[in-house]
């Protein structure tokens, strides 16, 4: 019988990932850790944001850092509601044709053009991690949970450098599963 592989669930709230180019037109301030996440070298920062479309606003959005090479938005489907939008599920960084948002800062407020995406749901973790369980990145997997209200999702694995070993779910997901950030679902290759 072979060994079952075990993951432990982050959830994933909604967050922008901003240049420094854009982070300037919001803040005077330099970016500042409130506390460090399990991603190596990632933080969520003392900083927010609003975000804001014709329909709605939804405040106090988290700038996660550090700053990035391009600027994203990740929110849930209720987000999306909230706000009238209809971005596209996606991985990280895969922003062409995604909505249209802008974001509120201290200073001032920018309109970005292809920035909001919603989360595709994701395993990260090291090169070691992956070689150790068999896997690549991009594989897709199975989460099977179980629970009261279990179920199977399709989450791909994410291999990075810096990659720690968890499984990252939008809210929506959670709630729809009764999950909360710390429980373990088994992962199925």
């Amino acid at each position: 019988m072979k060994e079952k592989i075990i993951g432990k669930i982050a959830i994933s709230n909604r967050h922008v990932h901003l240049t420094k180019e854009i982070y300037e037109q919001l803040f005077d301030e330099p970016l500042s850790i409130k506390r460090p996440l399990n991603q190596v070298g990632e933080f969520a920062s003392f900083e927010t944001v609003t975000l804001k479309t014709e329909k709605a606003q939804i405040p106090n959005v988290r700038v996660i850092g550090p700053l990035r090479k391009y600027n994203q938005v990740e929110i849930s489907r209720t987000d999306a509601y909230t706000l009238g939008l209809n971005p596209p599920v996606r991985q990280s960084g895969d922003l062409e044709d995604s909505e249209t948002i802008t974001i509120v800062g201290k200073k001032g407020e920018v309109t970005l053009k292809d920035a909001c995406i919603q989360a595709e749901r994701h395993v990260h973790m090291n090169e070691k991690k992956a070689q150790e369980l068999g896997l690549k990145h991009e594989d897709m997997v199975k989460l099977i949970i179980n629970n009261d209200k279990g179920g199977v999702m399709e989450a791909f694995v994410k291999v990075s450098s810096n990659g720690f070993f968890e499984i990252h779910i939008d809210r929506d997901d959670a709630n729809c599963f009764l999950l909360n950030t710390g429980d373990e679902v088994e992962i199925e290759k």
